[in-house]
């Protein structure tokens, strides 16, 4: 049975361990690396935990008997009407058994509730599956791209789904 549990100082164990099996597992669908993350320090770990502080941001965990398989997080804009999903993956034993589903509804839920009109996010022109995913959920590709940070001959497509 999966469980949804914030992304806090008290889980940044969890968090870590989530993130570096997320850019190993995917490293073409993340603007960082695992080369560049499993250097950050303790205090780094926990200031990426601060900008999810259920203000203007939340994220969140997916835990099966006590161990992360998952995890998405959201970032509001400035101004409040539109909201970026952020970090999402799901380890691949929990792909296709309603946990991506699940991390998604909770981040625009959360949004929904302050107000966010739009969620959107940016997906990698590589990542099929993950299109296929987003549409299934009532994303739809903008029209906007821009350059992959870690490859240039990729790029990102932006897809929303609005909330209202």
């Amino acid at each position: 049975m999966i469980a949804l549990e914030p992304i806090t100082p008290q889980t940044v164990a969890v968090f870590r361990d989530v993130r570096l099996r997320a850019l190993q597992d995917a490293p073409l669908a993340f603007g960082s690396t695992y080369a560049r993350e499993s250097r950050f320090s303790d205090e780094e770990w926990l200031g990426r935990v601060a900008r999810w502080n259920g203000e203007s941001g939340i994220g969140y965990l997916a835990m099966d008997r006590g161990h992360g398989h998952g995890i998405a997080g959201v970032l509001l804009e400035e101004e409040g009407a539109c909201a970026h999903l952020v970090s999402m993956w799901v380890a691949p034993t929990h792909r296709k058994c309603g946990t991506g589903r699940l991390l998604v509804d909770e981040i625009a839920n959360w949004s929904r509730q302050r107000g966010v009109d739009v969620l959107q996010l940016m997906v990698t022109s590589s990542n099929e599956p993950a299109m296929l995913f987003y549409q299934r959920l009532g994303f739809s590709r903008t029209g906007g791209t821009e350059p992959y940070p870690n490859d240039p001959a990729l790029i990102e497509y932006e897809m929303s789904r609005p909330l209202r």
